[in-house]
C-alpha cells in the first residue's frame, strides 16, 4: 500500500469498457470481527445503522472506527467502482474504479452519525483527489457513502463546515465524493482488522491538523 511511482491510468476512473469483468461470486473473507467479536456480515441487529467511508488505505481507516464506542462492527472492502466482486489485486490495478472503504455499523442510540463524520474529516486529508499521503490511485480517494437522506444531509452539512475550517487554515478545497451507498464488496480475510493482526503494519492515515469546528 506504499506507492512511489504511479501509472497515469491509476489516477483516473476507468470507463465501463475498460473495467475488469470481475466475477459472479464474492471473494472469501472473514466472518467475525477480531476485536469486537461481532459479525462482519448482515443480518445485523435491527436498531443498527450503516455508513461507508473511504479515507485512504483501509487498514488504518478501519482501526479508527472500531475504537469508537457505539460502533457495532467494521469491515473493509471495495465500493463505488465498476467491477463486481473484485480482488485486492484487481482494485490495485486501477482498472475496477473501486475505492478502498470501511463499512461502519453503529448503534445510533450510543453514537450519532455526526460523531462518525467528525472522525472521518479529522483522520485524513480530504483535499488530495485520487491520493492520500504516499498512496496514489483511485482506490485512495475520499468518499462518504450514505444509507439514507438523513445521513446525506448530515454529510453535506459537515462537509461545508469542515471546508470553512480548511479555508480558514489556508488549506485546499475538499474533493470528497458523497454518494448513496453502492454495492459493498468485502475484502479478503487477511485485510479485515489488519492492524489488529499486524500491530506494526503499515498505516498511511494522516489528517490535516484541522479540527471540525463546534456547532
Amino acid at each position: 500500500m506504499f506507492s512511489r511511482s504511479i501509472p497515469e491510468h491509476k489516477l483516473h476512473m476507468p470507463t465501463p469498457e475498460e473495467a475488469l469483468p470481475g466475477r459472479d461470486s464474492p471473494v472469501a473473507t472473514s466472518e467475525t470481527h477480531t476485536v469486537l467479536g461481532t459479525p462482519l456480515k448482515p443480518p445485523f441487529p435491527a436498531q443498527m445503522q450503516q455508513i461507508v467511508f473511504g479515507l485512504g488505505c483501509f487498514w488504518g481507516a478501519e482501526r479508527v472506527f472500531w475504537k469508537i464506542p457505539g460502533v457495532y462492527t467494521t469491515a473493509v472492502g471495495y465500493a463505488a467502482g465498476l467491477t463486481p466482486n473484485p480482488t485486492y489485486e484487481e482494485v490495485c490495478s486501477g482498472m475496477t474504479g473501486h475505492n478502498e472503504v470501511v463499512l461502519v455499523v453503529f448503534d445510533p442510540e450510543q453514537v450519532n452519525v455526526e460523531t462518525l463524520l467528525k472522525v472521518f474529516w479529522e483522520s485524513h486529508d480530504p483535499t488530495q483527489g485520487m491520493r492520500q499521503g504516499n498512496d496514489s490511485g483511485t482506490q485512495y480517494r475520499s468518499g462518504i457513502y450514505v444509507s439514507d437522506q438523513m445521513q446525506r444531509m448530515a454529510a453535506e452539512v459537515s462537509k461545508a463546515r469542515f471546508a470553512d475550517a480548511l479555508h480558514n487554515a489556508g488549506k485546499a478545497s475538499i474533493t470528497t465524493e458523497i454518494l448513496p451507498a453502492p454495492a459493498f464488496y468485502y475484502a479478503e480475510g487477511y485485510h479485515q482488522q489488519y492492524l489488529d493482526k499486524n500491530p506494526n503494519g503499515y498505516c498511511g492515515l494522516g489528517g490535516t491538523g484541522v479540527c471540525m469546528p463546534p456547532g
